[in-house]
């Protein structure tokens, strides 16, 4: 996920909401065609999707994706009055998309040679690569696995940018017969499809969660437990809509029983539901996420690297700046970081080696469930920010070369996964247990994180200034940074 301080590379545009079809005597002279634009168009909520559909077809629109048990459409069309033409009996709202994509905040990747990878020694006992997982021993991660290493019945879903089916240490680990690609909002299960083409965010993630025990590289959270690709992420780096709409829908339709989101989605860093242009992408996700829930599904996101407290909104300045850049101030918690704040959703922050908050991690009251290994990559000594080994682990792909590896991350985007993976430890070992009983069980079985004191300056070296990432810890034993504290994979399986 991206930070605030950092411009989106997303282009804005105002969303159209469709409004009542005046009818007038005579017929209009045919408008040209316009681009082809792809449409959320919602039904009223509980109703099925016919009557939209037919208005669609009215309206020269075509619908390349039905979620009729959410009333959702998502349509493509060239007709530049689609949005005033569809309106009426049937459809509750529409909005273009055109201009919502977020560009996923995918940061530097530090690759291991292969001269490390050979040299490794680690323990003998576990991967080569496993003396430099700190994150792993910070969760206790090697005494869960003499309890329970997770169970091939359990699938995580991870929307994100694909992962490598080659990669050798999770070609055995990929549920591929329920991954997808889910770009435009349309389903396509062909290999090729889900794979990554331009990133390695998502392979990062699944070798967090489930990189396998075999001897060669890292080893994941749940090397039990099966993963499975769900691109959400299009080859320019973006996330829209209705391709997070078609991943939650996707995941409930088949038997996941989690879902690790490493992103969020709009142009800007929260998505106010009060806001016209904004509420029917609110409406659709929401929709999307309620139903996957009904379905068995914990859904995981990140709570952002912008370090926001997400609890008192009064201003969003990650706007898109493809064009003038729009900075929103004065600001409700009407407005939510999506995924991450919908209902039900267990929201994760990040920490770094030594236990606290990273500097990047976003917080709030209320709003951060949990927290876990994210990286912290700040200065050790005076004058240097950090070493590779303060940043998580994990398997990656090159998308210049096309060849797999292993490499350091930083971010909410790392922490995530790492709750995602003991939640899977917790359903191998505890199977039956609904979202929310999920989602209570994740937070009795973490290990409290207290406040420190006074305010929180984590970086006082960095460039962006020497308070740029001030923050202050509100709470008590649930808390503003940590939420019910560190996840823990023993306490999740013993």
């Amino acid at each position: 996920m991206k930070n605030l301080r950092r411009k989106t590379l997303a282009a804005a545009s105002a969303v159209t909401l469709g409004v009542g079809l005046a009818v007038t005597g005579g017929l209009a002279p045919a408008a040209a065609a316009g681009p082809d634009t792809t449409f959320l168009v919602l039904a009223p909520q509980g109703a099925n999707t016919e009557k939209a559909a037919a208005r669609v077809a009215a309206a020269k629109g075509t619908v390349v994706a039905n979620y009729d048990q959410i009333g959702v459409l998502v349509v493509r069309s060239t007709n530049p009055d689609f949005a005033t033409q569809v309106a009426g009996a049937g459809v509750d709202s529409v909005a273009s998309t055109a201009g919502l994509g977020t560009a996923l905040d995918e940061g530097e990747t530090v690759e291991v040679s292969a001269a490390d990878v050979a040299s490794a020694t680690g323990d003998p006992t576990k991967e080569p690569l496993y003396g430099q997982q700190w994150d792993m021993d910070m969760i206790h991660v090697p005494q869960a696995h003499a309890v329970n290493a997770g169970s091939s019945n359990v699938v995580v879903g991870v929307l994100d940018s694909g992962i490598s089916s080659t990669h050798p240490d999770l070609a055995t680990q990929i549920a591929k017969d329920k991954s997808t690609s889910c770009l435009g909002g349309v389903v396509d299960t062909s290999e090729t499809a889900w794979n990554p083409t331009t990133s390695d965010h998502g392979t990062h993630v699944a070798g967090t969660i489930a990189a396998a025990v075999n001897g060669v590289g890292v080893t994941g959270i749940a090397p039990g437990v099966k993963v499975a690709a769900v691109k959400v992420v299009n080859d320019g780096g973006f996330i829209y809509p209705e391709a997070a709409v078609c991943g939650f829908m996707w995941a409930a339709t088949h038997g996941m029983r989690l879902t690790n989101n490493s992103y969020y989605i709009d142009p800007w860093e929260l998505n106010c539901r009060n806001d016209a242009r904004q509420r029917p992408v609110w409406q659709a996700v929401q929709r999307a996420i309620r139903y996957s829930q009904s379905k068995g599904v914990l859904n995981v996101a990140s709570a952002g690297n912008s370090n926001y407290d997400l609890a008192h909104k009064l201003s969003d300045f990650g706007s898109p700046d493809d064009g003038t850049p729009e900075a929103r101030e004065n600001l409700t918690n009407a407005c939510l970081d999506l995924p991450a704040e919908a209902p039900g959703v267990v929201t994760v922050s990040a920490v770094g080696p030594t236990g606290a908050k990273s500097y990047y991690s976003s917080y709030g009251l209320g709003v951060v469930d949990v927290t876990a290994p994210g990286g912290d990559s700040r200065f050790r000594t005076a004058g240097v920010r950090g070493t590779t080994t303060d940043q998580v682990l994990s398997t990656t792909f090159n998308p210049v070369t096309k060849t797999n590896g292993w490499g350091y991350k930083q971010g909410t985007s790392m922490s995530g996964p790492h709750a995602a993976g003991v939640a899977a430890l917790a359903l191998s070992a505890h199977p039956g247990m609904t979202p929310g009983q999920l989602a209570s069980f994740l937070e009795q079985s973490s290990v409290a994180q207290s406040c420190p004191d006074g305010v929180y300056n984590p970086a006082p070296l960095h460039p962006d200034g020497p308070t740029a990432y001030n923050a202050t810890c509100s709470g008590g034993e649930r808390n503003s940074f940590y939420g019910a504290g560190m996840v823990d994979a023993y306490n999740a399986v013993k």
